[in-house]
């Protein structure tokens, strides 16, 4: 993962750009002022800051300044997932499953996703 990790309003913007794979500020507050009330400005603070955290890149070849993720989608959900793991499961990754699967109740594609997932992991420690 980069060598920072991303705070929340980060995490907001990575996810904006994932979903894209490059956008422009602009494009990137119209996202999230979507979703939340968020000045432009502050949307191009925290892009600035992402960028000299190196949790982005930023193509400045153009009047457009476009802006890609550096940090790995997968690389950051597996830190994520293994902080909560360790620190609110004291490591058990089956009580953070459990605890998530009842804290909302899965949809049926979810149910069924999760049971293929369960199947291939059995099949593996049955040989």
């Amino acid at each position: 993962m980069a060598q920072y990790v991303p705070t929340d309003s980060e995490l907001e913007i990575l996810h904006v750009l994932w979903d894209k794979e490059c956008a422009s500020v602009r494009d990137v507050h119209e996202t999230l002022s979507s979703q939340k009330q968020v000045k432009y400005t502050t949307t191009l603070k925290l892009m600035q800051i992402m960028h000299e955290k190196g949790l982005v890149s930023c193509d400045k070849s153009k009047k457009i300044h476009l802006y890609k993720p550096i940090a790995n989608i997968a690389e950051t959900r597996d830190h994520f997932v293994n902080k909560v793991t360790n620190h609110l499961f004291k490591g058990s990754k089956a009580q953070m499953v459990l605890h998530a699967l009842g804290n909302q109740p899965p949809s049926e594609d979810e149910i069924n996703a999760i049971q293929q997932y369960l199947d291939q992991l059995k099949s593996k420690t049955d040989k």
